[in-house]
């Protein structure tokens, strides 16, 4: 994942002794006067979730697992592909979860329908995962039983953008009551999908849903995404999704 950079100043009295410390890459005078100096600092923000996500990636590897980041905005169905992935590849592939929300355990206990393990991670006021509390809740979980992990994050298509969590795979949701511009409203999401799904096609023409816009603008974002159009209400275009899992797990590609 790209390391974001933040810059922050910092004005302080010139006659003070400043501790810039290592991440201090510049100091200058500052235009309101003499007495005072600004001190730049450029600093990785998300260095230490990186070195996280890769020690995740590591254990995911040696486990032999394939590991998908599912992420949306809220009401696209989320919980609702996942639930029947989970249900419908029993005997075929098998999953385990990790699940994302600012509060309650709601999605847990409803993903856990399907037999799969579920681990709910409750995120308070943060508004993504990130690789720290993945390890923490994985820790909880029998990953030599598993072949696939999916890990739910919280409902948002701004924040987890910028997160690593040492997953293999970033699958981003679109349901069609949500606009065909959202790939270009949310650029920065998009861009980083391996996997896009259309959800809720069972009803794309009932809300006027338009297809090849839709297709058009993700495509436009996200070339290189594979897309599958489904509905997990009724199973439409799912067995195309488990057999692209299938795929990647007996190929080692992931």
């Amino acid at each position: 994942m790209e390391n974001i950079e933040r810059s922050t100043e910092y004005r302080v009295p010139s006659s003070g002794d400043i501790q810039a410390g290592d991440s201090a890459l510049s100091t200058q005078h500052s235009e309101l006067g003499t007495d005072q100096r600004t001190i730049v600092i450029n600093q990785g923000v998300l260095s230490k979730n990186d070195m996280l996500a890769q020690r995740n990636r590591n254990l995911f590897k040696s486990k032999r697992l394939l590991v998908l980041n599912v992420v949306s905005s809220p009401g696209s169905g989320k919980t609702a592909f996942i639930e029947r992935t989970l249900t419908d590849i029993k005997g075929r592939l098998r999953g385990g979860v990790v699940v994302g929300d600012l509060a309650t355990d709601n999605d847990a206990q409803r993903i856990a329908r399907s037999g799969a393990p579920a681990i709910q991670i409750t995120t308070g006021d943060t508004c993504h995962l990130d690789a720290e509390m993945v390890a923490e809740a994985t820790a909880k979980l029998d990953l030599d039983a598993l072949n696939l992990l999916i890990i739910e994050n919280v409902g948002n298509l701004v924040c987890p953008s910028s997160y690593d969590l040492g997953e293999d795979l970033r699958v981003v949701l679109l349901s069609v009551t949500e606009g065909e511009d959202k790939p270009l409203k949310y650029p920065t999401m998009f861009k980083t999908a391996d996997v896009v799904i259309v959800n809720k096609m069972d009803i794309a023409e009932v809300v006027g849903f338009d297809r090849a816009a839709a297709l058009n603008n993700i495509h436009r974002m996200v070339p290189q995404a594979t897309i599958f159009e489904v509905s997990a209400r009724t199973g439409l275009g799912m067995e195309q999704w488990y057999q692209y899992l299938e795929g990647r797990i007996a190929s080692g590609t992931k």
